[in-house]
């Protein structure tokens, strides 16, 4: 009256098993089939990771990587003496900045040989003269003033200046910047001059 159902070709005992292992893994968060290889040894994933050319001597490594940071270097104070802003230190950097930069190197003050009348007074000090020995403290009073007044007044000009220019940026530092960069020697100012003496800005 019943008949037996026939077993198709399919429904094999070793595929029903298979069936039955997959409906349970999936059936079972956080589990994952499996991924059909051996796991690789670390030696061999270290090796995998090591970029192609590496160097498998210690000393040749370190080599490299000295050359790369003098490279480095090297590129960063082309960048600096050039004036661009990614190879510039915080101090230096900003449309403010620059603008101080532009109107101290855009005329030659007194200040700027400061660093030369220094040199003056050192050997002036070894002099054994009174009447020398007299004048020195006057020398370095009226040196003094001078780069006060100078200072002053590159510093305020300045920060009209940007505030006339620059709308709406910080001033903040930049009159003891301008004052600091014009007792610098000339030509051992960095970022470097762009303009020349004389010319506008």
């Amino acid at each position: 009256m019943f008949r037996r159902r026939q077993p198709t070709t399919t429904d094999s005992p070793v595929e029903d098993a298979a069936a039955s292992d997959a409906d349970a893994s999936a059936a079972r968060p956080g589990t994952t089939a499996a991924k059909g290889r051996p796991t690789p040894k670390r030696s061999e994933s270290e090796r995998r990771r090591r970029p192609l050319n590496a160097p498998g001597d210690k000393k040749e490594a370190n080599r490299q990587y000295r050359e790369r940071q003098r490279q480095d270097r090297s590129r960063r104070m082309q960048g600096m003496q050039r004036g661009e802003q990614w190879a510039l230190p915080p101090r230096d950097r900003g449309p403010v900045r620059a603008l101080a930069r532009d109107y101290v190197d855009s005329r030659r003050r007194l200040s700027e040989f400061y660093m030369y009348g220094l040199v003056v007074l050192l050997i002036l000090l070894f002099i054994r003269n009174p009447l020398v020995q007299s004048i020195v403290p006057l020398i370095v009073l009226v040196a003094v003033l001078i780069m006060l007044t100078e200072g002053i007044f590159i510093g305020r000009r300045v920060r009209t200046l940007a505030q006339e220019r620059l709308p709406g940026e910080s001033t903040q530092g930049v009159r003891l910047y301008a004052a600091m960069r014009a007792l610098q020697i000339r030509r051992l100012r960095m970022p470097k001059p762009r303009i020349k003496p004389g010319e506008s800005f």
